[in-house]
């Protein structure tokens, strides 16, 4: 795991094959498409996010997506738009973008349907329209 201490600061693209912990500040893009990437309470990030998962504790100014799950934890604030199959934000996060949730096939997640249920004894009968005159 790779640590970029609170005292660090990058301006550039950040790409890699491990996990990635960011205390400082980076700015410029960061994929990780393979790993888990988190902005911890110090992080600042002003880049659009790609990492399989993602967990920020800390601030993004940027787009975030991630291939499995982001997570907003009660400190963190995103600006930008959020993409992901899961998304979990906890109470006193902050999100100011679009989120869009979708499967790892690339498709929209199919919204639930509610289940029908037949009316009681006493409802009133089903209404249907009357058929074209001929």
């Amino acid at each position: 795991m790779a640590n970029i201490g609170k005292s660090i600061s990058i301006k550039g693209d950040l790409t890699g094959s491990e996990d990635v912990v960011v205390e400082g500040k980076v700015e410029g893009k960061i994929d990780l498409p393979q790993n888990e990437l988190t902005i911890g309470a110090d992080g600042n990030v002003h880049a659009d996010v790609h990492a399989k998962t993602v967990m920020v504790i800390g601030r993004v100014a940027g787009n975030v997506s991630a291939g499995e799950r982001v997570e907003i934890q009660t400190s963190g604030i995103v600006e930008g738009d959020v993409r992901a199959p899961k998304l979990v934000v906890q109470e006193g996060a902050v999100v100011n973008g679009s989120i869009q949730m979708e499967g790892k096939s690339g498709e929209p997640k199919p919204a639930t349907q509610a289940k029908q249920i037949a009316p009681g004894p006493g409802a009133p009968p089903e209404r249907r329209p009357a058929p074209p005159p001929a």
